[in-house]
């Protein structure tokens, strides 16, 4: 048998190797217009700083990770409305990248015998 004949029988072998591959990223582009497409916000507002971290709704892959301190110079700015406020801003230009429209929320902050109002 030739060289080329035996070639041609392992590119065809390939060929049937070949499986189907399940994609887990963000979501394509060839979305119709009403259709949304969900994140999962998971917000932490402690005395110390707020946390905003974007997955998908699995959980497995994260679109977006920022915190108050990230945004303001100050340590004690850290937990502040507007540290916050600047942090959500830089989430909606993030997930519009990754053409996510719709989020459920998940929020926690701290409880037990202390003040049940987020954030300080």
């Amino acid at each position: 048998m030739s060289k080329a004949a035996k070639k041609g029988k392992k590119g065809e072998a390939d060929e049937a190797k070949e499986e189907k591959v399940i994609y887990y990223g963000p979501p394509q582009n060839n979305l119709k217009k009403d259709e949304n497409v969900f994140g999962v916000c998971h917000l932490f507002a402690s005395f110390n700083n707020t946390f905003i971290h974007v997955t998908d709704l699995s959980g497995r892959e994260t679109y977006i990770r920022i915190t108050g301190g990230q945004k303001v110079k100050a340590d004690r700015e850290e937990s502040s409305p507007y540290a916050a406020m600047l942090a959500a801003a830089d989430v909606v230009k993030a997930l519009k990248t990754v053409v996510i429209n719709a989020l459920h929320i998940k929020m926690r902050a701290r409880g037990g015998v202390e003040t049940k109002s987020p954030g300080p």
